[in-house]
């Protein structure tokens, strides 16, 4: 099962993309769809109120301590 290993952030500071511990580059919302299907493992989906759902690893309460690639 894949993991997590860096990400890329736009100048905004919020991650767009995420690279695969199998060297693929995803976008968030794959990233989203992987995890969901079991593909991407070490990773918690949270909604918020309005039904948006964002990601963050299981171990840690950000991605602040991954390395950005790009």
């Amino acid at each position: 099962m894949e993991t997590i290993t860096a990400l890329h952030r736009n100048h905004f500071g919020q991650i767009i993309s995420f690279v695969t511990s199998e060297g693929r580059v995803i976008s968030y919302q794959k990233a989203i769809m992987d995890a969901e299907n079991g593909v991407i493992s070490g990773l918690q989906m949270e909604s918020d109120i309005t039904g948006n759902i964002s990601l963050k690893p299981e171990d840690s309460h950000s991605f602040d301590d991954y390395p950005n690639l790009f």
